[in-house]
């Protein structure tokens, strides 16, 4: 990491960092928060939703903890330019309307997500002042947050007066038109990269995995990012559903609700960063963001199509606050611990715990809705787990300045 490094160049990393982060994770979403559209155009159930989030997420897993290498050769913002192009393909073939060329299009959308958050932490480990890892690698994971008031405000109402195959293409077409906007800048991010990709050993492709569960630190941000992932993407998929199938909104309305969802979780990133950065340290910051995420889960037992909005509301944006908002705090606290030069294949590594959760959970959370009748009865039961992971956290140390033995790829 470099102290030196000039303003401008931090700027240009935060920047487009953010904004790829930002137009993935609307892609990733947008399907989503025109579920009911396509579930009619396909003659497909919307609890399909989660079985589309566990593909993207099974894709992202294999390439977050391939991409290491890559990176390291091609450098982090040439690896976003191709997983921004491999994701504009998956929308389109999703917005085919058919149904194997839609499984294809989901697959690709997730091939294209995992390599973005290794990508991205190579490029601000480079650029970012050590003393400010935390509010930087927030502000830059406001682009999660960001995409997903990006779709829940234009998709839904570009759907409905374009179709729902349109507005995806439209996504499509600004995903690649930042891939090439982000040309100029690549060489002064990236420096001077080899460009010869090294065919890993078996041995080493499973690395990063390990280096994971060999470290303490790691290992219980791993598990409890499989938790957090959970709860974000059950919220983020599900909300739009819930608030349209139980409480009977419209689905821009609905869609704004995930808006607001999501923009209190880019303030929440923000927040927790600056905190963490500061004398609350990271491990009580990311308590005091569990507890409450738990606390708003159960609060969703009180909720039904009586509640009023202006009630609700507050609700939604104290659980977008922490559901979304732990990622800054989560990927500062890993590149804290990574060796010099090896940021994205732990990243990578520790993604792939966090992407498990997102594979697992909204399935899961679905049978958990569809079985007892109630979607607030499942967000209920998340406090579970994430009371489990304030038990974990207390045991994190509160530096997180433990050091990872250097393996293989070390």
């Amino acid at each position: 990491m470099h102290t030196g490094v000039s303003r401008r160049r931090v700027s240009a990393a935060l920047a487009t960092t953010l904004v790829t982060q930002a137009l993935a994770s609307a892609a990733v979403l947008a399907p989503t928060v025109v579920a009911p559209l396509i579930a009619i155009a396909m003659g497909l159930s919307v609890t399909t939703i989660g079985v589309y989030i566990s593909l993207v997420y099974i894709g992202a897993i294999i390439t977050s903890v391939l991409s290491g290498p890559v990176i390291a050769a091609l450098g982090g913002t040439r690896m976003s330019q191709l997983s921004l192009i491999v994701t504009a393909l998956g929308l389109c073939l999703i917005a085919s309307s058919i149904f194997p060329l839609a499984v294809l299009g989901t697959i690709a959308i997730g091939f294209g997500y995992g390599p973005l958050t290794p990508a991205s932490s190579d490029v601000l480990i480079r650029s970012a002042p050590p003393r400010r890892l935390s509010i930087i690698y927030s502000l830059k994971q406001t682009g999660v947050p960001l995409g997903g008031v990006l779709a829940g405000l234009v998709i839904p109402a570009l759907g409905l007066a374009i179709g729902w195959q349109w507005a995806l293409v439209a996504l499509a077409g600004g995903c690649l038109m930042w891939a090439a906007a982000m040309a100029p800048f690549r060489q002064r991010l990236d420096g001077a990269r080899s460009g010869n990709v090294k065919r890993p050993r078996a041995r080493e492709i499973f690395e990063p995995i390990r280096m994971t569960i060999r470290n303490t630190s790691l290992r219980i941000l791993a598990i409890c990012s499989f938790v957090f992932s959970a709860a974000q993407l059950c919220l983020s998929v599900y909300l739009v559903t819930f608030l349209t199938q139980s409480l009977h909104w419209q689905i821009v309305a609905a869609g704004v609700g995930l808006s607001i969802s999501q923009a209190a979780g880019a303030i929440g990133r923000v927040s927790w960063g600056w905190a963490a950065d500061g004398r609350f340290g990271s491990r009580r910051t990311l308590i005091v963001l569990t507890t409450t995420m738990a606390a708003s889960c159960v609060s969703f037992l009180a909720v039904d199509s009586l509640t009023s909005r202006w009630l609700l509301i507050p609700l939604i944006a104290v659980l977008g606050a922490t559901a979304v908002g732990w990622n800054g705090v989560f990927l500062a606290a890993i590149a804290r611990l990574a060796p010099p030069g090896q940021t994205a294949v732990v990243t990578g590594g520790t993604l792939a715990f966090t992407y498990l959760g997102v594979v697992m959970g909204p399935p899961l959370f679905g049978a958990i809705a569809s079985a007892s009748g109630s979607f607030a009865f499942a967000f209920s039961t998340l406090a579970l787990p994430l009371a489990l992971c304030v038990v974990l956290l207390l045991r994190l140390k509160d530096d997180q300045r433990e050091v990872i033995p250097h393996g293989p790829l070390a």
